[in-house]
């Protein structure tokens, strides 16, 4: 590995801990901590939940599956502004006019203590394991690069970006995020313009090869549950996108960021729009990749796994300096979306949790208490990175925990939303319907894990609502 390299890595990397670390104030208020004093341009807002979006997982396993496979899994962003829409006509407008930060704190006015508890701890698991599958990825290029242990790596990286998170708080992260946002954009036209440029003809040949082998397939318009068809990833998405935008913390706190709302609506639906071409680059690399191989066969070691393909070329085959600059450009995205997930968990905890039998905690308590959970946060991160390093592709795995650990917040989210006559009961009964039907989908051989976030929001809905206008008739009888 060339010097320029390393030290164009470290200055990046350097630069944006400092950069995150110059907001740290000694008397920050934990208000400023998690919502950056509603203060923040749309543009910067907007650029953050684009970068949130584009972690390490879009950066490595999305051209990891379209080298192996095709580019079915686009499909997903192509819901996103469908998610981004309802985000700017309902959600943004609904949460900026709560009084808590909190996204769960609407479900417990709607259902009580314990439907708030049951969202937050679904967020917190899903957050957890986002962490850990993106440290994970950002750890198999610097592996490949300096030789260093995974393990070492994903402890060190974890340590940075806990850091400029604690001490800076949501300005650090959004501001950051803003920066890493452009620069991971540039990085990966870069790489996108020298694989199709590189081939011996031209990019009509990385074209030819892909249309010959259907590497740009969509995936089957078949009906089967059990398969990642097209329907099964669009439906996916669309589910999964809503809850993104409706109920999970680091959207909704983003939204509280902006200083005001005309500002929190562009921002959703510029963040959401902007990943749908960039996603496309990366689908593009990954097929890029595929037809580079195929073209020099024998450069690839046999054995190299899906994930590890795109960090192999940066190393083996990028000019000097340009690899540095990938390599920098693949931890922007793995860094901005792990310090998200650090501060709206931090936050979580403290207006969930904490504060729920401290009330009258003083800011310096609060203060400690967010810094002591991203603290925490960080550390399980680690674990669950070390466990992904037995699984085959990180990006199937993440999706199936998201879709497991979330399948029932949206069914809730919406129950409370949609039924006025929606009470503590029917939001039980829907909620338990739900999480055995996400169980049931887990272990069965007959639905994708991916379709538990549906089956599941849908059972919720639908339970809730019917024991709302049905049971509650016959109760008043």
């Amino acid at each position: 590995m060339h010097i320029i390299d390393i030290i164009v890595f470290l200055l990046f990397t350097g630069g944006v801990v400092a950069f995150g670390c110059s907001f740290f104030k000694k008397k920050g208020t934990s208000e400023e901590f998690t919502s950056a004093g509603r203060s923040l341009p749309g543009w910067v807002v907007g650029m953050s939940i684009f970068a949130t979006y584009v972690s390490s997982i879009s950066y490595l396993g999305y051209p990891g599956k379209a080298f192996s496979g095709d580019w079915n899994a686009f499909v997903f962003s192509l819901s996103i502004p469908i998610a981004s829409y309802f985000a700017a006509r309902y959600f943004v407008p609904f949460y900026r006019s709560q009084d808590s930060i909190s996204a769960y704190s609407f479900l417990e006015n709607r259902f009580g203590p314990w439907a708030r508890i049951y969202a937050s701890s679904c967020y917190l698991l899903t957050q957890i394991a986002r962490t850990g599958s993106i440290l994970y990825l950002l750890a198999l290029p610097m592996n490949v690069l300096l030789g260093w242990h995974i393990q070492t790596i994903i402890v060190v990286t974890s340590v940075a970006i806990v850091l400029y998170s604690m001490l800076g708080g949501m300005k650090a992260v959004i501001w950051t995020e803003a920066i890493q946002g452009i620069i991971l954009i540039g990085g990966a036209l870069v790489c996108m313009f020298i694989l199709l440029f590189d081939m011996p003809g031209g990019p009509v040949q990385t074209f030819s090869i892909a249309m010959e082998d259907g590497k740009f397939s969509l995936g089957s318009f078949g009906s089967s549950l059990s398969e990642s068809t097209f329907w099964v990833c669009l439906i996916y998405g669309v589910f999964t996108n809503l809850q993104n935008y409706g109920i999970d913390q680091s959207y909704v706190q983003r939204y509280h960021t902006a200083k005001n709302e005309k500002e929190a609506k562009f921002s959703a639906l510029f963040g959401g729009y902007l990943f749908i071409p960039v996603s496309a680059v990366f689908f593009m690399i990954g097929t890029g990749l595929y037809a580079f191989y195929k073209v020099h066969p024998g450069i690839l070691p046999d054995g190299v796994g899906a994930d590890y393909v795109f960090p192999f070329f940066i190393v083996n085959e990028l000019p000097v300096g340009l690899t540095g600059l990938l390599i920098a450009s693949i931890f922007a995205a793995g860094m901005s979306t792990i310090a998200t997930s650090v501060t709206s968990s931090s936050t979580i905890i403290l207006t969930d949790y904490y504060q729920r039998f401290r009330k009258h905690a003083g800011n310096r308590e609060r203060m400690l208490v967010l810094k002591l959970s991203s603290v925490g946060v960080g550390v399980a991160g680690i674990l669950v990175a070390f466990a992904f390093m037995s699984v085959q592709s990180a990006l199937d795995a993440w999706w199936a925990l998201a879709s497991i650990f979330s399948g029932g917040m949206l069914g809730l989210f919406l129950l409370g939303y949609i039924s006025r006559k929606a009470r503590n009961f029917d939001a039980v009964l829907g909620v338990v319907c739900g999480v055995i039907l996400v169980c049931w989908i887990v272990i069965s051989p007959f639905v994708h894990a991916n379709l538990a976030i549906v089956f599941g929001t849908l059972l919720i809905f639908l339970v809730g609502f019917l024991s709302a206008n049905l049971l509650n008739k016959r109760r008043c009888k």
